[in-house]
């Protein structure tokens, strides 16, 4: 016998149920599409100085691509939610996930650097979009499992920053740079069909007549959720009674996690050639980066655990710029005496990117207020962070050597520091705006 729709309808308060029960579509395009969200990076920097001898641009266009992820996030990150509050979650995450494989797949025949540069800017445009569709996907279909559907999410969205990194290089070599380039749509189109699947079940489920239990439960969840006439409540909307550009602790989340953000994409964009520099191959470069990107996976998964634990979690920034000081000086001084140690301490400093968005929740009282907080802090953090990796290169190019750039990394950390006292003292957005 066939389970009722109403037994199957997800529930904050009900006791929790299979994952794959009357929603696996859900699940599989969340899973998908959090895999999309980073492939763009990290299959294209480790094959920077091959696309530029190809294309014919130097160091300053490789900064260019580098900036262009957080330029993406920042623009996106504010632009969304008026999207989303207008057509869906559901339509704006199949949006999210076509711009990406149509920007994707139009990176391996584009003919010169310009093309390039704006489909990788379309396919993160919709990696953007994806950054912040996808969490509140998570709450309206997935109360009684935020917790594991999070940090799935979360998983799959690092192994789909590390496997690019892994895979750019052998492809490359196999098929060349371009399919290498443009091979990561498939995954994009395989993101998108589940939100298809979903929109059609979610009609199917409203009509007449029979249909799948599967169905009329996306249906019910879904009119349920929107029953306000708002397609997104998920999306909190800012209260208007406050600012948080009044705010110290806005400001400090935003700084550091902005400048989290820029020197993760100055790494992203630089490491491999930071190794090709120092003599090391192409897949070494691409296999460091994936050793950076494994390493923010083990952050992800913990720190949120460490910072509810703490009323002030300032220690733990403290400990991350330590990291990141010896990873500079060692890639600096000795890039090819112990790589892996200095990647590793590398890949462990940005873990005050997942304390700055555990914080977010930490240090508001309201869904409007966390909306407000997280708006400011990506909105001025990812703007702040895009000049990173063209700084970055711009300096290195000027110079000739690796000395300025980390030393303009290192003054970006002591900003770091600033925004982090700011942001971890125990108070909150709504008693400081």
């Amino acid at each position: 016998m066939r389970a009722t729709s109403a037994s199957l309808l997800p529930s904050a308060t009900a006791t929790p149920r299979p994952l794959w029960r009357g929603r696996a579509l859900v699940l599989l395009g969340i899973a998908l599409s959090a895999f999309t969200l980073r492939t763009a990076v990290t299959s294209l920097t480790p094959l920077l100085d091959r696309i530029g001898e190809s294309l014919g641009f130097g160091t300053a266009m490789m900064g260019v691509f580098g900036m262009v992820p957080t330029a993406a996030f920042a623009a996106f990150g504010v632009a969304t939610p008026a999207i989303a509050h207008r057509i869906g979650l559901e339509r704006t995450a199949l949006a999210a996930m076509g711009l990406a494989a149509a920007g994707l797949l139009a990176r391996g025949f584009a003919p010169g650097t310009g093309v390039l540069l704006a489909a990788s800017a379309l396919a993160l445009s919709g990696m953007g979009i994806g950054n912040v569709v996808l969490p509140p996907l998570v709450k309206r279909y997935f109360p009684d499992r935020v917790g594991i559907v999070s940090s799935t999410y979360i998983t799959v969205l690092q192994l789909g920053t590390i496997l690019p990194a892994l895979a750019a290089v052998p492809l490359a070599n196999a098929v060349g740079w371009r399919n290498s380039l443009s091979a990561w749509a498939i995954v994009a189109v395989a993101a998108a069909l589940p939100w298809l699947g979903v929109l059609w079940m979610e009609r199917r489920g409203r009509r007449d007549g029979p249909c799948s239990d599967q169905a009329r439960v996306l249906a019910e969840v879904h009119d349920r959720a929107t029953a306000s006439g708002d397609p997104a409540p998920e999306l909190a909307r800012p209260v208007a009674k406050g600012r948080a550009w009044r705010s110290p602790v806005a400001w400090g989340l935003a700084l550091m996690f902005g400048m989290t953000s820029l020197v993760t994409y100055s790494m992203f964009t630089w490491l491999p050639s930071l190794f090709t520099s120092a003599g090391a191959s192409a897949a070494f470069g691409g296999n460091m980066v994936a050793l950076f990107s494994t390493l923010g996976l083990l952050s992800g998964l913990v720190m949120p655990l460490v910072a509810v634990r703490m009323p002030n979690p300032f220690p733990v920034v403290l400990l991350c710029l330590g990291c990141f000081v010896a990873s500079f000086l060692g890639l600096l001084l000795a890039p090819m005496q112990a790589p892996l140690l200095w990647v590793a301490l590398l890949g462990l400093g940005p873990a005050t990117f997942p304390l700055s968005l555990v914080l977010i929740n930490l240090r508001t009282r309201s869904p409007g207020g966390s909306a407000a907080l997280s708006g400011f802090t990506q909105g001025v953090g990812y703007t702040v962070s895009c000049i990173g990796p063209l700084l970055f290169g711009w300096l290195h190019d000027g110079s000739g050597a690796w000395t300025l750039p980390f030393a303009f990394l290192g003054l970006c950390l002591a900003v770091l520091a600033a925004g982090g006292w700011m942001a971890c003292r125990p108070r909150m957005l709504e008693d400081s705006w």
